[in-house]
C-alpha cells in the first residue's frame, strides 16, 4: 500500500524525503541550509513523482535524496540488505547487493563494472571523503572484488572505451517485477539541472523499452562471484 501522498513529499519546510521500497526515511545527507534550496528540492520531488520511468537524485557519493514510486517498483521485490539498499545508497547496491542481478540484467558487465569505474574516479576526486573510503574499504575485503578493481577495471575500460562507462544515453538491460515490462532495455538518461548540480546532485532517469523478451534470470551472478575480468584478447 502507497503511504499518503503528503507522507511521502513532505510538508512545506519539512526535509526533502528519500524514498524506497517498504518504508521512507529522511535524506542520507544534510539538506541545503538555504530554505530556498529546501523549497526547490520539495518542489522537484513533486516533478520527480510526476515521471512514469525510475527517475532518482543522487549526491557524489550515489546517496539517494529523491527518488519516485516508479524507482521504488522497479525494485520492489530486492531483499532487505544491512548497507546496500537501492533507495539508501546505489552504488552500495549496484556493487554489493546480492539480489542486484535480480533486477539489473547483465549485472557484471552492463552494471557492475560501469559502476566501479564511476566509483574509482569519484574516489579519486574526492579522496578524502570518508562515505567514499568505506566503500572502497569493502571492495578490499573481498579479494575477486579487489582483483577485479585493481587488474581487471583497466584492462575493461582500455577495450570498451570511455564512451561505454558512461551513464548519460548507455543503453542496458533491467529484469522489472511487474509483467507489463519483464526483461527489457532502459535508455539512462543524466537529466540534471543546473540547480540540482550546484547543490552537487546528479538526477539519473532509466527510461524503459516495451518488450516481449522472455524473462530469463538463469546466466545471472551476483558481485559476490565476480570473475576477474581478462585483458583485451585473453
Amino acid at each position: 500500500m502507497r503511504a499518503p501522498r503528503e507522507g511521502r513529499r513532505g510538508k512545506r519546510g519539512d526535509l526533502p524525503m528519500a524514498y524506497q521500497a517498504g518504508g521512507q526515511r529522511r535524506a542520507p545527507r544534510p539538506v541545503p541550509e538555504s530554505l530556498e534550496a529546501q523549497a526547490y528540492l520539495l518542489d522537484y520531488a513533486s516533478l520527480l513523482e510526476a515521471v512514469p520511468f525510475p527517475s532518482v537524485v543522487l549526491d557524489h557519493r550515489w546517496d539517494v535524496v529523491l527518488s519516485n514510486d516508479a524507482f521504488a517498483s522497479l525494485f520492489r521485490d530486492v531483499g532487505p540488505h544491512p548497507t546496500a539498499m537501492p533507495g539508501d545508497n546505489l552504488l552500495r547496491f549496484v556493487l554489493f547487493h546480492p539480489d542486484a542481478d535480480t533486477v539489473l540484467g547483465q549485472h557484471e558487465s552492463s552494471w557492475f563494472l560501469p559502476t566501479l569505474a564511476h566509483f574509482a574516479a569519484a574516489v579519486e576526486r574526492y579522496a578524502h571523503d570518508h562515505v567514499l573510503q568505506a566503500v572502497r574499504r569493502d571492495i578490499a575485503q573481498d579479494p575477486i572484488m579487489e582483483a577485479a578493481y585493481r587488474q581487471g577495471l583497466p584492462h575493461w575500460i582500455r577495450a570498451v572505451g570511455e564512451r561505454a562507462v558512461a551513464h548519460d544515453g548507455a543503453v542496458r538491460p533491467v529484469l522489472h517485477p511487474d509483467p507489463r515490462w519483464g526483461a527489457t532495455d532502459c535508455r539512462l538518461v543524466d537529466e540534471t539541472p543546473s540547480t540540482l548540480s550546484e547543490l552537487g546532485y546528479t538526477r539519473l532517469t532509466l527510461v524503459l523499452r516495451e518488450s516481449r523478451r522472455p524473462r530469463s534470470r538463469s546466466a545471472r551472478h551476483s558481485a559476490g562471484h565476480l570473475r576477474v575480468v581478462p585483458a583485451p584478447g585473453s
